[in-house]
């Protein structure tokens, strides 16, 4: 009798096959073919769940959000009320939260990775505009959402503008992101999430 196949779990299969492929040899690599060959399925399986490319890098993409999504809100919602912590606490509770956005291991090194080049092809190809500019967008809310539940809580120095702390720390964020996976050499785990650390430390209310 015929093994099944489970569709869901075949398309995480090629998911983890595609990464594997464009964190060794870029996204202009990352054919139909060669994420087959990785995968260890025949190009005409591969074809039966993506039809191109294109397919594929959306379903990858949308996939790793809700991955990353997923593990960012869970953390937020399980961090419940941050105004009944220590000043302490509060900050290695968000920092541990907006670490997820980072590459601080190889998962995070992986999904950094590919968003990188993602995001660098989607300036030249129209297929992956769209999706590219979600992603940043979504990435920004995150960061927004964050910086709302510290200042709620009373957190954050009096007279922030919320909307232009969001703008710096995505940017902070985004600029981690690019150095460490580009110049690893000369920014690590450890530094980039200093980096992260610091910064958080400065937004933060004095403490009585």
């Amino acid at each position: 009798m015929p093994k099944r196949v489970d569709p869901e779990e075949r398309r995480r299969l090629v998911v983890d096959a595609l990464f594997r492929v464009v964190v060794r040899d870029g996204l202009q690599r990352a054919s139909l073919r060669a994420v087959a060959d990785e995968a260890g399925l025949n190009i005409g399986s591969l074809r039966h769940y993506f039809a191109s490319q294109a397919e594929l890098m959306d379903f990858a993409m949308r996939s790793m959000v809700d991955r990353v999504t997923g593990r960012l809100l869970r953390r937020i919602e399980e961090a419940g009320d941050l105004g009944g912590l220590a000043a302490g606490e509060r900050l290695r509770l968000v920092t541990g939260l907006l670490e997820e956005l980072l590459p601080l291991d190889d998962r995070r090194m992986a999904e950094v990775t590919v968003f990188l080049d993602f995001s660098a092809a989607s300036r030249t190809n129209p297929a992956f505009r769209d999706l590219a500019h979600e992603t940043a967008a979504g990435t920004r809310a995150l960061v927004h959402r964050v910086l709302s539940r510290l200042d709620a809580a009373g957190a954050l120095r009096p007279g922030l503008d919320l909307d232009s702390e969001v703008r710096r720390l995505t940017a902070l964020v985004d600029g981690l992101g690019l150095t460490a996976v580009l110049h690893p050499d000369l920014l690590d785990a450890r530094a980039c999430a200093g980096a992260l650390r610091a910064h958080l430390r400065e937004l933060a209310a004095p403490e009585d």
